[in-house]
């Protein structure tokens, strides 16, 4: 499967949809991918991974840093999509109690907005 990252703007927030396995090979591009918006001065970004249909250990680990980046700058980031497979590896690591997750870029959206 190919892999893609792509990038929108929406309501205040950047959204990084991933499509692909994200692992060794290909986490350094989203790594690059967030760094460079981040340094655009976005600090509220949603990673959508409804396309991913695996996740290794460089992934998720891309993604915390990715966390850690917007947090430093009082930002926030959403995780939508996980697919079961990928959710898997979200509970099994207790990710999900650190990182907020939703099913669509809508809801998330909309729940940030609330919290």
């Amino acid at each position: 499967m190919l892999f893609d990252v792509g990038v929108s703007h929406r309501e205040g927030w950047v959204v990084i949809a991933v499509t692909g396995e994200l692992d060794v090979a290909t986490a350094p591009r989203l790594r690059q991918e967030a760094i460079r918006v981040v340094a655009e001065g976005n600090h509220r970004l949603v990673i959508d991974l409804g396309g991913v249909d695996f996740l290794d250990s460089t992934g998720l680990g891309v993604i915390i840093g990715i966390l850690k980046r917007v947090r430093s700058h009082d930002g926030e980031l959403a995780v939508v999509g996980l697919t079961p497979k990928v959710r898997k590896v979200f509970e099994v690591t207790r990710v999900l109690e650190i990182l907020p997750t939703f099913d669509t870029v809508e809801e998330a959206l909309a729940g940030a907005d609330r919290g």
